[in-house]
């Protein structure tokens, strides 16, 4: 989905055999023991280039790694995930041949306004999902999910891995507040949609 988050937006992962050597980051304390208390996680940091930031998140889901890829590529299911999100919609490409490129719509919330962000996903199933902007309300925005299989594939971890940039006369350090809350609620949220399907 690319959520593209906050639009994410918040887009995929490891298939089941591909083992812990399929991370997408190195987890810090603070990450394994918010896993280790079943909660997500996100950590949000400018980028040294100073325009951008970085937003890494992860979060264990009792599913195997088939149904959180089936629930994170559904247009359908996107706003269960992105409580704000307006619309989803696929304009062109199919997902079936490798790739697609959604535009998703937000509504506006305290801090950020309505958004409009267009952006292209290509998926290796079951493994992993890399977007990247192709035109709206962002200045930047590249990043992928991925998805690691626990418990011998009963179960799986989701990280989320997104650089992004807004051109908005909003201080940096709040952006990076609301999207350090924002992260770890659709992450949740991707958990319940997939743990109750």
């Amino acid at each position: 989905m690319a959520v593209n988050w906050t639009g994410a937006a918040i887009a995929l992962a490891l298939a089941v055999g591909l083992g812990p050597a399929a991370a997408a980051f190195d987890l810090t304390p603070r990450a394994q023991a918010a896993l280790a208390r079943g909660e997500a996680y996100a950590d949000v940091s400018p980028d040294p280039d100073g325009i951008s930031g970085h937003v890494r998140g992860v979060i264990d889901i009792d599913a195997p790694p088939e149904q959180v890829w089936k629930v994170m590529t559904d247009c359908a299911t996107a706003g269960k995930l992105i409580t704000n999100l307006a619309s989803c919609r696929v304009t062109s490409g199919d997902q079936k041949r490798g790739w697609d490129v959604r535009e998703h719509v937000t509504r506006r919330n305290l801090v950020f306004p309505g958004l409009r962000i267009v952006f292209r996903s290509d998926y290796e199933p079951v493994s992993r999902i890399r977007f990247k902007l192709v035109e709206g309300d962002l200045k930047a925005q590249q990043g992928e999910w991925r998805l690691q299989a626990l418990n011998g594939g009963r179960g799986t971890r989701v990280f989320y891995d997104n650089r992004l940039a807004v051109d908005w006369p909003v201080p940096r350090s709040l952006i990076r507040e609301a999207l350090r809350k924002d992260v770890p609620k659709v992450l949740v949220n991707l958990r319940r949609a997939c743990e109750g399907a």
